[in-house]
């Protein structure tokens, strides 16, 4: 088929999501910024290795701000302006990232500290006896 037909296919629009949430995954080598709709679905992420940071770089608090804006600025452009924040993990990146994304001018409703603490865990199996 040829397009002189004058049947042109339109792009696809996204949907608007004027208000959603950003999980913050804070680790000791890397930071993961992503954002979702409220029902949890991804609208855009970005890491600190993606933005071009490698090695103990990552880690930085400085590589989880570039890893926000470059997230943000996609959650931006679909509308989104006020977020919740929930953080997880021990990493630098924990306090620049909600930094980074007020200076965006997201207004933050709410942060979260989900970081998963060990209770101890399951039963060890009894050591052998002789």
């Amino acid at each position: 088929m040829s397009k002189a037909s004058g049947t042109v296919k339109s792009k696809k629009q996204r949907e608007q999501v004027p208000q959603g949430i950003m999980f913050v995954n804070a680790t000791f080598n890397n930071t993961i910024i992503t954002f979702t709709n409220p029902q949890g679905h991804p609208v855009s992420w970005s890491t600190a290795g993606a933005c071009g940071f490698k090695g103990a770089r990552k880690s930085t608090p400085f590589a989880a701000q570039k890893a926000v804006d470059d997230a943000g600025k996609k959650a931006k452009e679909l509308g989104m302006h006020s977020i919740d924040v929930i953080i997880r993990g021990p990493g630098g990146g924990r306090e620049s990232s909600i930094r980074a994304a007020y200076a965006l001018g997201f207004s933050i409703l709410s942060i979260t500290d989900d970081t998963p603490v060990a209770f101890n865990g399951c039963r060890e199996k009894g050591r052998r006896r002789s």
